[in-house]
């Protein structure tokens, strides 16, 4: 796989906007996740937070509870510097820095490895992000990612909403 650049992954993220969001639409992405995950015997775990919890969430075989942690340190950056986790690791690499060396940031809570992606609405507020722990950094974003652009360009399940 090819390594997206800075601007590439700013892109990914200006394109990634959602009108409105509803609990129905974090459960419709949590499910296309896990549908593909278990089509492809992924070894992951993926989660979407969204509204101050999590909406979602599926371990699948294979994957292991280290997988948990991670992708709360992953979330917990996306929702602290609005970018993806991924962003903020290329980012910080660019400048010759890395997270885990940064004294004011809490280690056990928050890393920069890619994987989770912000949920943004139009107009740019923040309101959650889709993760996956398992695969090799960059896989765990496009996968987080690859969910996302399903779901913009699909038509929401009405039976999925409560």
């Amino acid at each position: 796989m090819t390594l997206p650049s800075l601007d590439l992954l700013l892109q990914q993220e200006a394109e990634s906007h959602f009108t409105h969001f509803s609990f129905a639409r974090a459960l419709q992405i949590g499910q296309t996740l896990y549908q593909r995950a278990v089509s492809q015997q992924l070894p992951v775990a993926v989660e979407v937070y969204a509204f101050g919890q999590p909406v979602f969430f599926a371990a699948l075989p294979d994957s292991a509870p280290d997988n948990l942690a991670w992708m709360k340190r992953k979330r917990n950056t996306v929702l602290r510097m609005a970018h993806s986790s991924l962003y903020m690791g290329f980012k910080y690499e660019a400048e010759g820095l890395r997270m885990d060396k940064m004294p004011w940031i809490e280690q056990p809570e928050y890393c920069d490895h890619g994987g989770s992606f912000p949920l943004f609405l139009t107009g740019g507020a923040l309101i959650g992000a889709v993760t996956v722990s398992g695969l090799p950094s960059a896989d765990d974003h496009a996968l987080a990612l690859w969910a996302i652009r399903e779901s913009l360009t699909s038509t929401l399940d009405t039976h999925l909403a409560p």
